[in-house]
């Protein structure tokens, strides 16, 4: 099963989504010192744009992202265990996901986010790195169970 064929169900959609949500709370909790508190400055900011602004906007990259991570998924699925090989190669995973971040930022109306992300992005790969694991776990469990249509 291709990974984006994981998106069309719903509820693990949803379920996908607030796992992403957890991680990445959970990452950016973790941060210490000043570059800490400017990550976490600039995700309340972020946060602060609305609610459901950070569950929609990881709703809104997932295809996209998925697209991307496809080719590195298959070559983890012929090498046994995808979750292991994007981990195993998390620069390479972080720079797939963050080559999706960066075009979507281009194209946002929202001054708020784009100065927010901006601001950040020379520093954030290495965090990005960090979860890596964690999004490699979380998709390989929502990619492996069957999509109802």
């Amino acid at each position: 099963m291709a990974l984006y064929e994981t998106l069309g169900n719903q509820d693990l959609r949803a379920s996908l989504v607030a796992d992403c949500v957890k991680l990445i709370d959970e990452q950016v909790a973790a941060k210490n010192g000043i570059s800490g508190l400017a990550l976490k400055a600039t995700y309340g900011v972020v946060k602060g744009v609305g609610a459901g602004y950070i569950p929609g906007a990881i709703d809104r990259l997932l295809p996209e992202v998925f697209a991307a991570l496809e080719p590195m998924w298959d070559e983890g699925k012929q090498a046994g265990d995808p979750v292991a090989h994007l981990t195993q190669n998390r620069t390479r995973t972080a720079d797939v996901l963050l080559s999706v971040t960066d075009t979507k930022i281009e194209k946002t109306d929202n001054g708020i986010v784009r100065a927010s992300y901006n601001k950040l992005r020379k520093s954030v790969k290495g965090d990005v790195e960090e979860a890596v694991p964690g999004l490699a776990q979380i998709i390989g469990t929502h990619a492996t169970e069957p999509v109802q249509k």
